[in-house]
Parts: C-alpha cells; structure tokens; sequence
C-alpha cells in the first residue's frame, strides 16, 4: 500500500511568495549603483528577510539565482511576444519585431546589464546566459531560412548573415549603441544594418 504525501495548498503558497521575494530582493540588489559586486546569497538573503539556507535551498547555487532573476527580466521585459513575432507571415517584418522586443528587453531594466556583468565573474551563469542567447540565434536562423529561396542551398553567406544579426541584437551592441540614443534610435540603427545584411543572402538565378 502507497503512502500519499499530502501538500498543503498553504505551505506551497507561502514557499512560492518566499521565492518570489527572494527574487525580487536579488533583483533590486542588481539595481544598485554597486550591482554584480555586491551580490551574495548572504546579501539576497539579508534582502528578503531569509536565512542564506533558505536560498539556497530554493534555487541551490548563485547561477541558480541569477538564472531566475534573468527568467523574471525576462518575462516582465516582454520576451513573451517572440512566439507571436515568429509566427508572423512576412519573415523580414517578423524579424524586425523580433529587433524591437530585444532593443525593448534591453532597456528596460538595469538588472539585465548586471547580468550581463555577472559573466565575467561567474562561469557556470556565464554558460546558463550563452544558452538563453543561443535561443535568439535559433529564432534568427529560422526566419533566414524562411527568407532563402528554397532554391539557393545553405551557404557560408547565410550562416554569415545569422552571426551577424546575431551579433546586432545582442546586449553588448546595445550597450555599446545607447549610450547617448534612445531605445528608438538604436532600434533604428540595427533594424539598418540587419536590413543591409538580408540583402546579401543569395538569390535565385534569373532563368
């Protein structure tokens, strides 16, 4: 005969709302002035009012951390919308919108530059974040291949032309482009250049 384990409903609440407090403490520790350098778990935990052991037991490391505080950025940041970009019909118009949502993601909140940040001093995020970028390489490549005539086999100018908008829509050109342009001018700028970049892929034989 099984044991079931109960789960109290309130306990679960409480662990959750524990969670999201943790997390917003270590977020709002990224938005000071002294950001990545002054992050600890014993400093999120003195924070949100928890013991470093409930931390650690929640997310387990400080890749952990940050990975959910990027998630939260994420999410708040509108990277939501990328689904609805890529099933948009006109492969250049989504990626244009695919433009906008990072150039918006980008901006929108301090703590994403101190994760960025983070990289230099933690290998293990700096892996976790190359991974979630590697998911706009993905959507980038996509939509290159829907702009290919099915004609024109893979090349080295389209695998060019992914690395090289990859490289437009990461944050380490954004950073570099805004520090004295607004959101729209750099949206602007990119949207530029990976327009010039589109119009090198092949194109079919006139027969």
């Amino acid at each position: 005969m099984s044991i079931r384990t109960y789960v109290s409903p309130a306990r679960t609440a409480a662990a959750e709302e524990k969670r999201q407090r943790v997390v917003e403490a270590a977020g709002n520790l990224l938005r000071e002035e002294t950001g990545i350098t002054a992050f600890s778990l014993d400093a999120v935990a003195k924070a949100a009012e928890v013991t470093r052991l409930t931390v650690y037991n929640q997310f387990g490391s400080r890749r952990g951390l940050l990975e959910a505080v990027f998630d939260q950025c994420a999410q708040q940041g509108g990277l939501a919308r990328i689904p609805e970009a890529m099933a948009m019909s006109d492969p250049r118009a989504a990626l244009h919108q695919l433009i906008s949502i990072f150039c918006e993601f980008w901006g929108s909140d301090s703590a994403v530059g101190q994760l960025h940040d983070a990289i230099a001093l933690d290998p293990e995020f700096a892996q976790a974040l190359a991974e979630r970028n590697e998911r706009r390489r993905y959507a980038i490549t996509n939509l290159i291949r829907r702009l290919k005539p099915k004609s024109v086999s893979h090349s080295h100018t389209s695998r060019d032309c992914v690395d090289l908008i990859f490289s437009l829509t990461s944050y380490a050109t954004f950073r570099l482009l805004s520090r004295d342009r607004t959101i729209a001018a750099v949206e602007a700028i990119v949207r530029e250049a990976c327009d010039a970049a589109l119009d090198r892929l092949p194109r079919p034989s006139s027969s």
